[in-house]
Formats: C-alpha cells, structure tokens, sequence
C-alpha cells in the first residue's frame, strides 16, 4: 500500500489509539474531568494530524535522498524523536492554558507523555510497515 491511502490509514489509527490513551492521561494527571480531557485529547489529535502529515511527508523525502534503503533500528529512533520534539513545541503553551498548569506542571506531563509515545511510535510504525509493508521511499 502506498500514498496517500498509507498515510491516511496510517495516521487514522494511529490518533485513535493516541485519542484513548491521552484522553485517560489528560483526566488522571490533571484532576479535571473526562469531558475537559476528552476535548483536549481531540484538540491534541487534530493537531497531531496535521503534524503527523507535514512530518512524515518532509521525512520520506529526506528519506528518499538517502543511499542507505530501508528503515533502519537508527533510522526508526532519528523518526521517532524528531516527530516528538516538534510535537512537544506545540503542544505545551496548550497543556499549560488548557490543564490551569503552570509551564512546568506542562513540561511533566508533557515529557511523560512524549517519552510513553516515542516507544508507542517506534513499535506503531514497525508494526505498520510489517502489516503494511514498507513505504516505496525505504524501499
């Protein structure tokens, strides 16, 4: 499978999942409840939507200039550590404002989640390329 097909199967289970999990996140961190959460957990999502696609379309054309072909245990990690550092930068001012926390209380939160979900990207994206197989730019 490939194009916009992948990408759009790609991110639409991908954010689901993410839906659940910070939504759940959001609510036992934060003390607020499930409604509040649940709405910034769909807010997060949409705006990792749009990351997602901007990123992984600027990464598979770097990775389309590369010598070395497939998607390597470093290649994978360099993937999952740069969507979440970006990721990371638009997401805490929103934290922050929408939790009533302070930067710091967001940067937590934040850092936690991005640590949980560096492992959950890492083993999503293998997965899919196993399910899947892999993109025609690591091929």
């Amino acid at each position: 499978m490939q194009g916009i097909k992948r990408r759009v199967i790609y991110v639409v289970f991908y954010e689901l999942i993410t839906l659940l999990i910070i939504s759940t996140a959001f609510s036992f961190f934060s003390g607020k409840d499930a409604g509040h959460s649940t709405t910034l957990g769909v807010v997060v999502v949409m705006l990792a939507v749009v990351w997602n696609t901007v990123y992984n379309t600027l990464f598979e054309m770097w990775e389309k200039n590369r010598q070395a072909r497939g998607r390597s245990l470093v290649r994978r990690v360099l993937h999952a550590i740069g969507f979440e550092i970006g990721f990371v930068a638009i997401t805490l001012p929103l934290f922050a404002w929408w939790l009533e926390m302070t930067l710091l209380d967001a940067f937590m939160l934040d850092a936690g989640l991005t640590l949980f979900f560096m492992f959950f990207t890492f083993f999503y994206n293998w997965t899919f390329d196993k399910v899947f197989g892999l993109p025609l730019s690591a091929q």
